[in-house]
């Protein structure tokens, strides 16, 4: 759950690196989570969707706090995570780091629109 928010969170950095004004919103993500290939998408709102496949995984909001994307799941009682922008474009590959020092691979994939 962790790993799909902190992707979620790499998704909003990453769209920080365009000009001022921009969000997290309207981005999506690519990364493996428990050896489980994970795409994340979040939506012009603020909402993100977390799939494997065609299996729902998690969902929740995200927001932008000191240049970190914080997700918060709407699905557990984890409390909000935040990660570390890694100011990717789409189609470029890098890494984002949890508040908690956790690392995780991920790739910026074109915007897609998901629903629940």
């Amino acid at each position: 759950m962790q790993r799909f928010i902190l992707v979620a969170a790499i998704s909003g950095l990453a769209a920080c690196s365009k000009p001022a004004g921009s969000t997290i919103n309207e981005t999506s993500w690519e990364y493996i989570e428990d050896g489980k290939p994970m795409q994340e998408s979040i939506d012009a709102k603020g909402n993100y969707i977390k799939t494997s496949g065609a299996e729902h995984i998690d969902h929740g909001t995200v927001v932008m706090k000191d240049g970190k994307a914080c997700f918060t799941s709407a699905m557990t009682k984890q409390e909000e995570i935040c990660w570390t922008d890694p100011k990717l474009d789409v189609g470029a590959s890098g890494e984002t780091v949890s508040d908690t020092g956790e690392k995780l691979a991920i790739k910026r994939i074109p915007y897609v629109a998901k629903t629940m």
